[in-house]
């Protein structure tokens, strides 16, 4: 499980789409991504150095995007974190779309939730909200 401050989302997804919005839309991740989602809004779990989320908003030349890791997978703190990462994520690299406008209804359901935790395996994702 890969858990985030539900303030720290907010603040990355505001950021993508301020970016989007001064950079001319939003990125795409990898090559065939379907077509009704390139132009949406939303967030990568992203597994490589750690898990974190990024937004997709498009980027000016030479620009980092802001980024929120997860509080058991941040090399920063967590030395252990890349086996953490691989245990919950797996070994390899890896990028998850999540639609913006799906969190936010998930945001709306559960006003008193303080963090968004996902959990995965091999052939799903979950995203619950909670109170810490």
């Amino acid at each position: 499980m890969f858990t985030f401050s539900l303030a720290d989302v907010r603040a990355v997804l505001a950021r993508g789409r301020f970016d989007a919005a001064a950079h001319g839309g939003f990125r795409v991740p990898y090559q065939g991504i379907s077509p009704e989602r390139q132009g949406m809004a939303g967030l990568w779990l992203v597994g490589d150095e750690g898990v974190y989320v990024m937004a997709n908003g498009q980027l000016a030349t030479g620009e980092r995007p802001l980024v929120t890791y997860a509080e058991e997978c941040d090399p920063n703190t967590n030395p252990d974190c890349w086996h953490y990462k691989r245990r919950y994520f797996g070994g390899d690299d890896g990028v998850e779309f999540i639609d913006a406008a799906e969190l936010e209804k998930l945001f709306a359901a559960s006003p008193d939730a303080t963090h968004l935790r996902i959990a995965m395996d091999d052939t799903s994702m979950s995203l619950n909200l909670i109170r810490q």
